[in-house]
């Protein structure tokens, strides 16, 4: 079999040990994971690539006391990734999920190295008390380094990944098998079986009927997601009886590019490497490296509810994406503060007001008026000067299938429903009430891997 297959190719070949549906990171990893264990896996991708949202993803991937921590001097500890994204998620989070997750991330850094997905750089996110969201120094953002390299190994060996084919229905047939009818673009469909089934088709930020049905006051909102993140797998796990947790939980990240048919999340890299916020005042307005919710509540109560990053060359020339940023059209410049504010039409006297303050709290290492304690690594005293523009915009979901640690789904009474696995970002609970930056695909990656191993050892 080859990735090139078509729907109706596969008729002679239809019985799967386990068909995964979403052919994102946590889809992608499953699949390699097994097809190394020696399962015979496909994948069925209803878009037209692969890639879902993880191959928008910008940050990185957080995990804690890693090799790479370890050769940066950085102290960390399991229990410290765990504090910070329980305190992130508003303590809501699913306990034995955060403990799992929190603790096997760095041995997945270590899996994505030994197949050439090297994450050698660090940098910060929002929430965290120290560097652990892992990146690769190569390349200006995670998510496409990561699904490109995915996907090369999955066609050495020779998984197939069928694109613009869609499950439409999934039942339980008395063998104990999976039923799955999946549909093509020309309306083809195909019957296929498999002893076990994994759910990674991500969220539902681009389906208004969702938005609107749990969130309708987001319904103003744009998303960054891409067109397919529209809940298919939780409909899908729903015709087996699973149990949906958290569906209100939906995050507005705050920092997206707006200003095109297009948006772009500007990631937390960027406030990270030292990157300030300011209003149309020219005013700093919250500690840019709070979490997004409180971020993003932060901008919305500006008038106009957004703001510009403000920034230098110098963090252009260390950070890999803000120069793809810089190359698309994203950044406005100015060869000084007075040049910028012209550019920006905001009062020139107050942004220098403002840029003489962050140049103190960078120097005394103390931002007493906001709080901030992370990313105080630049003080903008030399230029030339940079700014972009961001609004908040629907980014993630935190609800979705109800699952335990071992991946397996749960139906109403808290029981699994046997052979039916989800990962990545169709499942609720991990995150509580707010995900922090690089947990998204950190998540994609261990529990795609620990959704593998428990098929691996799968017993009808």
């Amino acid at each position: 079999m080859t990735q090139s297959q078509s729907i109706q190719s596969i008729a002679a070949e239809k019985q799967f040990d386990t068909v995964i549906v979403g052919a994102g990171s946590a889809g992608l990893v499953s699949a390699l994971a097994l097809a190394e264990a020696g399962k015979r896996v496909i994948v069925l991708e209803k878009m037209a690539k692969p890639g879902g949202n993880s191959i928008r993803a910008s940050s990185g991937m957080n995990a804690a006391k890693t090799v790479v921590q370890e050769h940066a001097g950085i102290k960390d500890t399991y229990e410290s990734f765990f504090e910070d994204t329980y305190r992130g998620g508003g303590r809501k989070n699913d306990v034995d999920m955060l403990r799992y997750f929190t603790s096997h991330a760095a041995e997945a850094v270590d899996w994505l190295k030994e197949h050439g997905i090297v994450l050698d750089d660090l940098t910060l996110t929002g929430g965290m008390s120290v560097k652990r969201a892992h990146r690769p120094s190569s390349t200006p953002a995670i998510g496409g380094y990561l699904i490109h390299h995915l996907v090369d190994d999955l066609a050495q060996k020779q998984v197939p990944i069928l694109c613009q084919t869609k499950v439409v229905n999934i039942m339980r047939m008395e063998s104990g098998d999976f039923q799955l009818i999946a549909e093509n673009q020309a309306g083809d469909r195909q019957t296929l079986r498999s002893a076990t089934v994994i759910l990674a088709t991500g969220g539902f930020s681009a389906s208004q009927d969702l938005i609107g049905h749990y969130r309708p006051d987001l319904l103003h909102y744009r998303t960054t997601n891409q067109p397919g993140a529209t809940g298919d797998g939780l409909r899908l796990a729903q015709q087996l009886g699973a149990q949906l947790i958290d569906m209100a939980e939906v995050q507005v990240h705050p920092t997206v590019y707006q200003d095109s048919a297009r948006t772009f999340l500007i990631g937390e890299t960027v406030r990270g490497e030292g990157a300030i916020l300011v209003n149309h005042q020219g005013s700093r307005f919250v500690n840019e490296l709070a979490t997004r919710k409180e971020v993003t509540a932060a901008i919305n109560a500006q008038s106009p509810a957004n703001a510009f990053l403000i920034f230098n060359q110098s963090l252009i020339n260390r950070v890999v994406a803000v120069q793809f940023y810089d190359q698309i059209g994203l950044v406005t410049h100015g060869a000084t503060f007075a040049e910028l504010a012209n550019q920006l039409k905001i009062p020139k006297a107050a942004l220098d007001t403002t840029m003489a303050t962050w140049q103190t709290v960078v120097h005394q290492q103390h931002d007493a008026e906001f709080g901030r304690t992370t990313g105080l690594v630049d003080d903008f005293a030399t230029g030339p000067f940079a700014a972009i523009p961001v609004a908040p915009a629907v980014h993630y979901t935190m609800g979705g299938v109800k699952v335990n640690v071992e991946t397996q789904v749960l139906d109403d009474q808290q029981q699994p429903i046997a052979g039916l696995y989800a990962a990545g970002e169709t499942v609720g609970g991990l995150h509580g009430n707010n995900r922090l930056g690089g947990n998204s695909i950190a998540e994609t990656v261990v529990f795609g891997l620990a959704a593998a191993r428990q098929i691996e050892n799968y017993q009808a």
